[in-house]
């Protein structure tokens, strides 16, 4: 879950860091949540932050809770979800919170948000998030000019040569998302940058 408790416990157990993810409530906080509605309560863009459950934190709130660790700031924005947005305003507001802080990733699989958060913060790391079944050479031709810093492929869509080639791009390769020992093992020896996975410890004894 995207609770700071869990956040606090992924790093006790050794991660280099967090992945979170941002939703926007109806009157414009910046909230932390996977999906865009909350079963009990509705979609979290109709919700007043006040209104929310008390596990839901804020981005600054989650933020402060991982301070010295790395923290990967997925931004949702899919014309599917209630919390749709076009103008990518959430991308600004997150690229404004995040400019002056260190270890800071910011990601979406959407590629115009990516660029929003660029246009507002240049400095800010960004991250390109692949859905399964992307071609990650065709991919390449276009991180150059967009800024980008890391691409993030999902597991099955990886090979050792494409690692190469993303590399050979000059970007970072973080990985979604892998439980399986033998798989982490394996994208270990591929020489991945950054794994992200669901079981933390899990995750760090078949690493080490």
């Amino acid at each position: 879950e995207n609770t700071i408790e869990a956040f606090q416990l992924a790093i006790e157990q050794g991660g280099a860091g967090v992945e979170l993810d941002v939703r926007r409530t109806s009157d414009g906080m910046l909230v932390v949540h996977h999906d865009a509605v909350i079963e009990g309560v509705g979609p979290i863009i109709e919700t007043r932050a006040a209104d929310l459950p008390d596990h839901v934190p804020g981005l600054e709130d989650a933020l402060d809770a991982c301070s010295g660790s790395i923290v990967n700031v997925e931004i949702k924005n899919s014309p599917s979800d209630p919390d749709w947005d076009p103008d990518d305003d959430v991308a600004g507001m997150v690229a404004a919170l995040v400019t002056n802080r260190a270890g800071i990733v910011v990601s979406s699989f959407n590629p115009a948000t990516v660029a929003a958060v660029g246009a507002v913060s240049p400095q800010v790391a960004r991250g390109l998030l692949l859905p399964p079944g992307v071609v990650i050479t065709d991919v390449l031709v276009d991180t150059g000019a967009a800024g980008i810093w890391a691409l993030h492929p999902h597991w099955s869509s990886l090979e050792r040569d494409t690692v190469a080639a993303i590399h050979d791009a000059g970007l970072v390769v973080v990985v979604w998302t892998v439980d399986d020992p033998k798989m982490l093992q394996l994208l270990a020896s591929w020489e991945v940058d950054v794994v992200i996975s669901n079981d933390v410890a899990a995750a760090v004894a078949a690493l080490t």
